[in-house]
C-alpha cells in the first residue's frame, strides 16, 4: 500500500509540474497580494510591521484556495478518478496522497517564499521562525480542510463559489492561531501555545479530513 501511495504522489506531482499553471498561479497571487499591501496602507515601517503577520496569513489562505477546485476535478472529468477508486488501496489513503501532492506543489512554495515577503513588510526578526513554523503546521491543514470542500462540490456548477463558502469559515481557526503565533514571537512572548494549537488542528485534520473527503467522493461517483 505504501508503494502505491508513493506512486500516486509522484503521479500528481508530475502532473502538477507538467501543467504548471495552478502552482505558479498560487505563488504569484501570494507574492502580488503581499506586495500590494504597502501601496494601500502606506510605506510606514511600523504600520507594516504591526500587520505583517495578518497580511501574510490572509494572502496564504487565499492563495491556497486557488488550486483546490482542481484537486479532484481533473481526474473526475477524464475518468481517472473512477479508476483510482478501483485500486486496491483505501479511498482515504488515495485522498491523503492527493492532498500531500497538492501541499507539495501549492503549500510548500508559500512556506519557502514567506520569509522574503516578511522582510518586505519589515517584520521583526524574532517572528521569522514562528512564521515558518506556523505556515508549516497551517498550510497542510488548509489543504486537508480544502480537500473536504473540493470533494463536496465535485461535479457541481460554480464549484469555486461553493467551495469558498464551505471552507472559509473552517479556515478561521488556522488563521487566528497562525497570526497569534507570529505576533507573540515578534513581541517577545511565547509562541508555543499557539503553535501547539495549530499542531492539534493539523492532527485533527489528518484524522478527519481524508475520511470526510472519501465519503463525499463516494457520493459524487454514485
Amino acid at each position: 500500500m505504501l508503494r502505491s501511495a508513493v506512486i500516486l504522489v509522484r503521479r500528481d506531482v508530475r502532473l502538477a509540474f507538467r501543467q504548471g499553471m495552478d502552482s505558479l498561479m498560487a505563488v504569484a497571487f501570494f507574492v502580488l497580494a503581499v506586495v500590494l499591501f504597502p501601496f494601500g496602507v502606506g510605506p510606514e515601517p511600523n504600520i507594516l510591521a504591526r500587520i505583517a503577520a495578518g497580511i501574510i496569513w490572509v494572502s496564504a489562505l487565499l492563495a491556497s484556495m486557488l488550486s483546490l477546485e482542481r484537486l479532484f476535478q481533473a481526474d473526475y472529468e477524464d475518468g481517472s478518478l473512477e479508476l483510482l477508486v478501483l485500486q486496491p488501496i483505501p479511498l482515504e489513503v488515495l485522498v491523503a496522497t492527493k492532498v500531500f501532492a497538492h501541499w507539495l506543489t501549492s503549500g510548500l512554495p508559500l512556506v519557502v517564499v514567506a520569509p522574503l515577503l516578511a522582510l518586505i513588510l519589515n517584520m521583526a526578526p524574532e517572528g521569522f521562525w514562528a512564521l515558518m513554523a506556523a505556515l508549516a503546521f497551517g498550510t497542510p491543514s488548509l489543504s486537508l480542510i480544502g480537500a473536504v470542500g473540493a470533494a463536496l462540490v465535485l461535479g457541481s456548477r460554480r464549484g469555486g463559489v461553493l467551495l469558498s463558502l464551505l471552507i472559509l469559515p473552517l479556515y478561521i481557526p488556522v488563521l487566528i492561531f497562525g497570526v497569534a503565533a507570529v505576533d507573540a514571537a515578534a513581541e517577545g512572548f511565547a509562541a508555543k501555545p499557539h503553535l501547539m494549537m495549530m499542531a492539534g488542528i493539523l492532527l485533527a485534520s489528518l484524522v478527519l479530513a481524508p475520511w470526510a473527503s472519501a465519503a463525499a467522493l463516494r457520493q459524487a461517483l454514485e
